[in-house]
């Protein structure tokens, strides 16, 4: 290792207080440097607030005036704290406590539960589900799958705000939550959930903190102790910290005020929690004599980015609003945010594909890309163009959509049905393939109309209304298809979203995203209904869906891709129109003026790009339309609309020509080359494009690129083998990877 590596992967401890502050610009020096009293710091998106605290706590460590085990930071997640420990530790202030509030808390009370409480003290249960139904057997309420999460959901609720089953009816309604039974049934199976907690002398993570608190405010000998280890204090975002945390936090500071707060109040997206930004917003007027310092140089995104950031904030109203930050951006010029309008949901997935493959060509590694949709339902029709195109991918904070308990379920009625729907008068009364699948899943929580609200219910239902939807879609390509023809078709998909976990583009969604950043970002199905999402009615929900918006754009830092469908399916009616939120800010739209005639004729893909060319460079270009020819089948010249039709080029129920030896030996060459370079074989050719390349037997290169599904880097690295197997020949030797 060279000794400019070893200092890059091993960054040398400053030799002096004054060293820790070289680097740091003027704002962040403000905050390095103000280590007495109240301090807050309003930081925006990427403006560097972590480096900003952990060189200020470090700072102080190494001018002496603050002793490395007086010092408890808290943050939100174990990954933040895990960043903040190992940052400080680069400082020289290795000693100094970075905790969640959680882990903080649980420590306190596993050491001072003999003194307070005595005995022992009682088991963490990591899930609480499982208590949750055994407390609704015992009121005797039947809860579903959802409704067992989303109970579980308000029980947490209720324990972070503070509020007991008594109360809960009162405050659920004075929330303005929209609750997944009666608010009484719901108070009830709390109640029981906490006394089945007592019975079983188990606690949960809310009781870590409800017991803490419990303790400092009955044992003022233990808060003193408390208070006497740890003299000063860092919270990180605390724009999330909710009316339990920060009564933990007022009991740990006691009558003193050291005490630094970062947050920023434009990115509160969790408040379903009970999250509430009122306590950073509050700051000042809790502290009057606070030393508040504002971030706002953006080093993470290019003016670009900012500056469509920044308009999406100047548009939004409340308390958040009134407080919110304009960036300006460090880094240099990058190219205009692209907004592309597709006809349809599968054509805006595969739009979004084709763009990741010409990223992927251009030298952007694939984890520096991510899509980043509203909910985990969107997955599914980005995991399979993601793996029609070879592309791989990661999906994070959320389960495979194949993988999802009530998908798994879902497949086994259908399969089910299948085999035996003929004893099923519900299926007899179905005449065709989606009223088939309807009727079978309505068995398994599918109703006509969406269930209100959000919570496990709701994602549930978007789940099986995603499969209704694919057979609504696998019909209309497959005229006459039965069940079986479905069930065959979901075991491909499942089986090709069962493949190993590669290192690829990031899905995710945009709660999951919060934190991190990518040098490309494709925000992705961002029309009315979806962003917002169709359940947020009050103002303050409103708000909350621009936040998030906003949280997705300041995840990009360079590239940013926009994108709305017009129509869920190809054929269907295009009454879609992008999200409020662009109005004013994307090209050809006014801020005051209505979405007439922002619709798209079938078959149009319509591209909005201020930069101008492919990739958003050059200056301000006028809204552009481009006409796409409609693929037609060779066989009967019908217009194709499934993409795995127009892969073939030709219907799926027209007759085919393909060679099967042919075929046969082109899917035994994939085998090989998927095993030498460790992908799933569907990353090397899809079996739709190994169909279309045996149907077309192609002799020379430009045949082999017309084939859709091959794309140019493929040719590159697969064409003459294809040829050569094409031609009758032993391919050459294969690579072993890229």
């Amino acid at each position: 290792m060279t000794a400019a590596t070893h200092s890059t992967l091993f960054p040398q401890v400053p030799d002096s207080a004054d060293a820790v502050l070289e680097g740091l610009d003027p704002e962040q020096r403000e905050v390095a440097t103000a280590l007495h009293g109240p301090v807050c710091v309003l930081a925006g998106a990427g403006t560097g607030k972590t480096r900003a605290i952990t060189h200020r706590i470090a700072y102080g460590v190494r001018a002496g005036i603050l002793q490395p085990s007086s010092v408890l930071a808290v943050t939100f997640t174990n990954r933040a704290a895990g960043e903040m420990r190992g940052r400080l530790r680069q400082l020289g202030a290795a000693g100094v406590q970075a905790r969640t509030f959680h882990s903080a808390a649980l420590r306190q009370l596993q050491y001072f539960w003999p003194k307070a409480v005595g005995g022992s003290m009682p088991r963490l249960v990591d899930r609480k589900v499982q208590l949750v139904a055994d407390a609704a057997a015992a009121c005797r309420i039947r809860l579903d799958r959802g409704e067992l999460r989303d109970v579980t959901g308000e029980i947490e609720w209720s324990k972070v705000t503070q509020t007991v089953p008594s109360d809960y009816a009162f405050a659920a309604a004075k929330a303005g939550r929209e609750v997944p039974r009666d608010p009484a049934e719901i108070a009830q199976v709390y109640a029981a959930y906490e006394d089945l907690k007592r019975d079983r002398a188990v606690i949960d993570f809310e009781d870590v903190l409800l017991l803490t608190v419990a303790i400092l405010q009955d044992r003022h000998d233990i808060a003193d102790q408390v208070r006497a280890q740890y003299q000063h204090f860092v919270v990180d975002e605390y724009q999330d910290v909710s009316p339990l945390q920060q009564r933990l936090l007022e009991l740990w500071l006691g009558d003193r005020d050291n005490l630094c707060v970062v947050g920023d109040a434009s990115q509160t997206i969790y408040s379903f929690t009970g999250a509430t930004p009122d306590y950073l917003l509050d700051f000042r007027t809790r502290h009057p004599g606070a030393t508040v310092v504002k971030l706002v140089r953006d080093y993470r995104s290019t003016p670009q980015v900012v500056h469509l950031a920044n308009g999406l904030l100047a548009q939004a109203h409340g308390r958040a609003a009134d407080h919110r930050l304009e960036l300006v951006s460090q880094r240099p010029a990058g190219p205009e945010p692209a907004y592309t309008e597709y006809t349809d949901e599968p054509a805006e997935a595969e739009g979004a594909a084709r763009r990741i493959r010409e990223l992927l060509d251009a030298g952007i590694p694939a984890s520096e890309i991510a899509v980043l949709f509203r909910t985990n339902a969107q997955s599914e029709t980005y995991e399979q163009a993601l793996a029609d195109a070879g592309i791989p991918y990661q999906l994070r904070g959320a389960e495979r959509f194949f993988d999802r308990p009530e998908v798994r379920k879902a497949g086994i009625a259908l399969r089910g049905a299948a085999r035996f729907g003929g004893n099923d008068s519900l299926l007899d009364e179905a005449v065709d393939l989606p009223s088939q699948v309807r009727a079978v899943l309505s068995g398994e929580g599918w109703t006509t109309t969406p269930p209100a609200g959000s919570g496990a219910v709701r994602e549930r239902w978007e789940s099986l209304a995603a499969l209704v939807n694919l057979a609504q879609d696998f019909a209309a390509a497959q005229p006459g298809a039965t069940l079986a023809d479905l069930v065959a078709e979901l075991d491909e998909r499942a089986g090709a979203q069962h493949a190993p976990t590669v290192q690829g583009v990031t899905l995710a969604s945009l709660h999951s995203a919060k934190g991190l950043e990518w040098d490309v970002v494709f925000l992705v199905g961002v029309a009315e209904g979806m962003m917002p999402i169709t359940y947020a009615k009050t103002d303050e929900q409103i708000e909350e869906e621009r936040r998030l918006l906003y949280v997705g754009v300041t995840r990009a830092r360079s590239h940013l891709h926009v994108s709305w469908a017009l129509a869920r399916s190809p054929g269907g009616r295009p009454n879609r129109r992008p999200s409020r939120f662009l109005d004013g800010l994307r090209p050809g739209s006014a801020a005051a003026a209505g979405r007439a005639g922002a619709g798209a004729a079938g078959g149009i893909e319509r591209g909005y790009s201020s930069g101008g060319g492919a990739n958003g460079t050059g200056g301000p270009a006028a809204p552009r339309r481009t006409q796409r020819a409609p693929a037609r089948c060779r066989v009967c010249g019908r217009t194709l609309t499934d993409a795995g039709e127009m892969k073939l080029m030709r219907c799926e129920d027209c007759p085919s020509d393909m060679d099967e030896g042919l075929y046969e030996r082109l899917r035994d060459w994939r085998a090989v080359q998927a095993r030498r370079s460790g992908q799933p074989a569907f990353c090397v050719f899809t079996d739709k494009t190994l169909m279309a390349i045996a149907e077309a037997a192609p002799d020379e290169e430009g045949e082999l690129a017309r084939i859709p599904g091959v794309g140019m880097r493929k040719l590159n690295r697969y064409g003459a083998d294809v040829l050569a197997i094409c031609a009758g020949q032993e391919p050459g030797r294969e690579e072993d990877g890229d």
